[in-house]
């Protein structure tokens, strides 16, 4: 498990909110997650609910896309192809540690009734080099995920970590709750573009995609 906390904190300036429009200032970094060595594996860390929705991720895609689809969201998807591909991974998979733009698309609701595709603006997100490990960190909007990334095949690394909320200045570790728990495959489907693709999250919706892109 990830027992220690991460090294100081990143202060952050203001930011609006992933849910709406309106401006907050954003709260201090998730601090409980301690990156583990890139060279651990992450089948070790895993856990089993965890493990269960990363091997579904193509189940989970199918689903979402079809209820994104019958949504009316198939335009959007059409115009960028290769983002909602399931199969457009290319290799070298792991992005370099930086600053980034990320903004998250749902695909698919878990409840009757519920939306098939939100997409939200683009907020702040970094990969950090920490003790020769890599960190994810999405650093402002309501859901601001943080964890360890592990390289895992040529086309695909594991993303595992926990996601903070509203004003919540901190982030549980990971394994100690399921419903905070994120899990996920990142890819690389561009020249500077990467996605986490999230199968089965806690909230909302069917498949979470959180695109990267060089700030």
């Amino acid at each position: 498990m990830i027992a220690a906390r991460l090294a100081g904190t990143i202060a952050m300036t203001a930011a609006l909110c992933g849910c709406g429009g309106r401006e907050r200032t954003a709260i201090a970094a998730p601090s409980e997650v301690q990156p583990i060595a890139v060279e651990a594996n992450w089948r070790a860390q895993v856990t089993v609910a965890d493990r269960r929705r990363l091997s579904e991720w193509r189940t989970a895609w199918i689903s979402a896309l079809r209820q994104a689809r019958a949504g009316g969201a198939g335009d959007r998807i059409d115009a960028d192809a290769s983002f909602y591909a399931f199969d457009a991974a290319l290799t070298d998979p792991v992005p370099p540690a930086g600053d980034y733009r990320c903004r998250t698309v749902k695909l698919g609701a878990k409840t009757a009734g519920g939306p098939g595709y939100v997409a939200y603006p683009f907020f702040r997100c970094v990969v950090s080099k920490i003790g020769g490990a890599l960190t994810l960190t999405k650093l402002t909007g309501s859901q601001r995920i943080v964890g360890t990334i592990y390289p895992d095949d040529p086309t695909r690394a594991v993303f595992l970590g926990t996601v903070a909320l509203g004003d919540e200045q901190g982030a549980m570790r990971y394994g100690r709750d399921n419903s905070r728990d994120v899990a996920g495959w990142i890819e690389r489907i561009g020249p500077a573009r990467w996605r986490l693709v999230q199968p089965y999250p806690a909230f909302e919706s069917t498949l979470d995609v959180l695109e990267l892109v060089p700030a």
